[in-house]
C-alpha cells in the first residue's frame, strides 16, 4: 500500500512562495508518475502538475505555468511544488498523487493513489 505525506503548506500573501513536498512510502517511486491537485472551496478537483519517474517528462497547468515548477528527488521517493507569485486565486487544498504504471496525465482518475491534501492559502 503507497502511503502519500504532503507538506509546506500554510498561509501567504500574494506575490509569496512556497513548496510543497510529497513523501511516498510503501512502495517505491519506480514508475509511472507522481503529481499534484488542488480543490478550491466549491469548485471542482483540478490538475496543477506531474512528472515522470524518469524526471524527463513534465506537465504543467496553463493557469500556474511560469510560476509553478515540478521536481523530485528519486532517491528520496519525494516530489515538489515550487510555487512562486502566488495569487489569491491559487488558494485550495493540495493534493499529491501516484500512478503506478504509465506516462504523465492530467485526469482525476488516471491516478492510483492520493494524499489526504494540505491547505494553502494566499492573502490579497
Amino acid at each position: 500500500q503507497v502511503q502519500l505525506v504532503e507538506s509546506g503548506g500554510g498561509l501567504v500573501q500574494a506575490g509569496g512562495s512556497l513548496r510543497l513536498s510529497c513523501a511516498a512510502s510503501g512502495r517505491t517511486f519506480g514508475g509511472g508518475a507522481m503529481g499534484w491537485f488542488r480543490q478550491a472551496p466549491g469548485k471542482e478537483r483540478e490538475f496543477v502538475a506531474a512528472i515522470s519517474w524518469s524526471g524527463f517528462n513534465t506537465i504543467v497547468a496553463d493557469s500556474v505555468k511560469g510560476r509553478f515548477t515540478i521536481f523530485a528527488d528519486n532517491a528520496k521517493n519525494t516530489v515538489y511544488l515550487q510555487m512562486k507569485t502566488l495569487k489569491p486565486e491559487d488558494t485550495a487544498v493540495y493534493y499529491c498523487v501516484q500512478k503506478i504504471q504509465g506516462t504523465v496525465v492530467t485526469g482525476v482518475g488516471d491516478y492510483d493513489y492520493w494524499g489526504q491534501g494540505i491547505q494553502v492559502t494566499v492573502s490579497s
